[in-house]
């Protein structure tokens, strides 16, 4: 599989009013994780957290929120922050736009936030435009650092690199709670708070 750990700034350019890192230069990272809340591996992700005393915004998708409600509230509970991340994970480059915003509505039902991302980080200026605009504006959230922990291609060595190497403050870096990823995830992701801890980094929500 093909993905940019970190995507230029001309491509950036192309997607409209999104945030893509926090302007800052303190020694500070902004850990986040898509796609869950799953059973076990959300929890380890609470739990390695926890350990470091660190915070972290968890983008849930609708349909695990409803599943899993009290872990959604184990995230809210231990003093992480939430972000839409759409009710059934839906491509905003391969969906009708109004079958898109029906679904983001749906999962601000469950999801009480402001901030958004997109599956895939995919979305079209004209989406990002509509969704941060109007009565109840959204804060688009992209990112600086993709872990590539969903991808089988990339082994648990190279994931740990890509985020070590590009890691700088105000880093937005991806990471996934779900299946595909739990495999590179519970191995780099201990790694990531322990280096950048002893680093004097510290880690916080957006």
């Amino acid at each position: 599989m093909r993905y940019h750990v970190t995507k230029p700034r001309w491509i950036r350019s192309l997607y409209g009013p999104c945030i893509w890192s926090v302007p800052t230069k303190e020694k500070v990272l902004f850990l986040t994780f898509d796609d869950g809340p799953f059973p076990g591996i959300t929890d380890f992700v609470l739990d390695q957290l926890r350990i470091f005393g660190a915070k972290g915004t968890f983008f849930c998708v609708g349909e695990q929120v409803e599943r899993h409600p009290a872990l959604y509230r184990r995230i809210l509970d231990e003093g992480h922050s939430t972000g839409n991340h759409t009710y059934s994970h839906l491509d905003g480059w391969r969906t009708a736009n109004r079958r898109y915003y029906n679904d983001i509505e749906q999962a601000r039902g469950l999801i009480r936030s402001r901030l958004f991302r997109p599956p895939h980080g995919h979305i079209t200026p004209l989406q990002a435009r509509r969704l941060t605009r109007g009565a109840a504006p959204l804060q688009v959230v992209q990112w600086s650092i993709l872990s590539g922990d969903f991808d089988p291609a990339t082994d648990a060595e190279q994931c740990y690199d890509n985020v070590a190497r590009h890691a700088a403050p105000g880093a937005i870096v991806v990471f996934h709670d779900n299946e595909s990823a739990a495999r590179n995830l519970r191995s780099v992701l201990p790694r990531v708070l322990s280096t950048f801890s002893a680093e004097g980094y510290r880690f916080e929500r957006l």
